[in-house]
């Protein structure tokens, strides 16, 4: 393995802005650092470690055998080795070794241990904060060690004594002030779908709606809320193929928004976010839930939503359902009629975001959607897609300009796959993504567009 250097602009020195107690406090974490922080960490972690077993599991069994090391993006980019997963987790493994083991107690360093003092914190929301849980390297690692895990861990006890990044705090908070991450109110929301219902009039000539608080839909979509006001596209590409397919449905403003960055805090606020989308389903009297395009929305959903709030007994199956997962049904089924010819011109690849394909599985179906309606589509090299894809560089929080140096390191080794495609367009059903890639490529040099896949689709469908 080549052994990155250095980049000047990594990465030991850029570390997230610290929350305040203006956000912390509404969100029930400590405003400020408590004076006896190390006893309430290290409670904090003692309890994850006896909840999850995966967790203490994790602690124990690694060789530290470097297989994950060059599957890191952020390592690869940024050649700081403690961007290494495996030394990354090591900044967690070093306390527990020394505070939970018996010879970590006995023998201290000479057990590979270290206590937690003020300088590993600070090490602790430097890194912890550099991982996009992306997941790659577990798919690598012979033990099976997923160290989003031990990411998300970490920073739930930093949370627990009110270290957190201000980025995924306000978001947060926004969340439960507004439902949706952007801080839209309600009648701003009511005002944008209409307004988008007359550009898709204009193009069509058709009356298609975005409903809004529409009681007994069929179906409650919850899309990120970017599409509403910056991925415009997406949400028209939404309504065409609702429109097409015959299907009655409805936004909430309760819960106007899929992306959850709970995920990315602790696990009380994933379960919190994520419960608001089953309450609007319950108030508005809908049949299905479907998730619109965003990565970590997915995934929060798919795998936490039944844990955490579930029994989802009174929607049908599949629940949550992917909107590719649906669009990608009604194409498989005849029941769409498309016309590729409209997206001549375009030569479009896919990126498969992390946490639809690693963590959510969802691998096929966008393909199936492209290859429906692009005539000319092209796969970046095979090691950089599906299940080994590579991340955009900013999932997990980290999408904030501070971290701008970590962010467009990270998305190298993606912007170097992506370049030997040839292609015009990048399309990606991920709103994180959406967001970064612009910057990348810009960053790169590369000279692309990013398009959705349900704006693809929109475009193709024969209405």
């Amino acid at each position: 393995m080549e052994i990155p250097q250095l980049h000047p602009d990594a990465a030991a020195g850029v570390q997230a802005y610290r929350a305040k107690k203006e956000l912390l406090a509404p969100l029930g974490l400590p405003p400020e650092l408590p004076p006896d922080w190390r006893e309430k960490a290290l409670c904090k972690f003692k309890e994850l470690l006896q909840q999850r077993r995966s967790l203490s599991l994790y602690m124990d069994i690694c060789v530290r055998c470097g297989a994950c090391t060059d599957k890191c993006p952020f390592f690869l980019g940024t050649g700081d080795p403690k961007n290494m997963p495996v030394a990354r987790a090591e900044l967690m493994r070093k306390v527990y070794r020394h505070h939970f083991t018996a010879a970590g107690g006995v023998s201290g360093r000479w057990a590979a241990g270290e206590e937690l003092t003020d300088t590993v914190l600070k090490e602790w929301f430097t890194y912890f904060y550099q991982c996009s849980e992306c997941r790659r390297c577990a798919v690598f690692c012979p033990f099976g060690v997923d160290t989003a895990e031990i990411t998300m861990a970490a920073r739930e006890i930093m949370a627990s004594i009110g270290v957190a990044p201000k980025y995924v705090t306000e978001v947060i908070k926004k969340a439960h002030e507004t439902g949706n991450n952007i801080g839209i109110p309600e009648a701003a929301w009511i005002d944008s779908c209409q307004f988008l219902e007359e550009e898709l009039k204009a193009q069509t000539g058709l009356d298609i709606k975005i409903p809004v608080n529409q009681a007994g839909a069929e179906v409650l979509l919850v899309p990120p809320s970017a599409d509403v006001f910056v991925n415009t596209d997406t949400m028209m590409g939404y309504a065409r193929f609702f429109y097409a397919a015959g299907i009655s449905w409805t936004t909430s403003t309760y819960a106007s928004e899929a992306a959850n960055f709970g995920m990315f805090l602790n696990y009380d606020q994933l379960k919190k976010v994520n419960l608001r989308m089953l309450d609007a389903a319950r108030q508005l009297g809908v049949k299905r839930l479907v998730m619109g395009e965003c990565g970590h929305a997915w995934r929060a959903a798919q795998a936490f939503m039944d844990t955490l709030n579930g029994p989802l007994d009174f929607l049908a199956p599949p629940c949550p359902e992917h909107i590719c997962e649906l669009a990608a049904r009604y194409i498989r089924t005849g029941r769409l009629k498309l016309n590729k010819s409209a997206n001549d011109g375009l030569t479009v690849t896919y990126h498969d975001p992390c946490n639809l394909a690693r963590a959510g599985g969802l691998l096929e179906e966008p393909r199936e959607i492209l290859r429906a309606v692009v005539n000319d589509f092209r796969e970046m090299p095979a090691n950089t897609i599906r299940e080994k894809t590579f991340c955009c560089g900013a999932g997990a929080g980290l999408l904030t300009d501070e971290l701008m140096p970590t962010r467009m390191n990270g998305a190298k080794p993606r912007m170097e796959a992506f370049r030997t495609t040839g292609a015009t367009h990048l399309a990606v059903p991920c709103a994180i993504c959406k967001a970064q890639f612009p910057v990348a490529f810009k960053h790169h040099k590369i000279e692309a567009q990013v398009v959705g896949v349900m704006d693809l689709l929109g475009r193709a469908l024969v209405l």
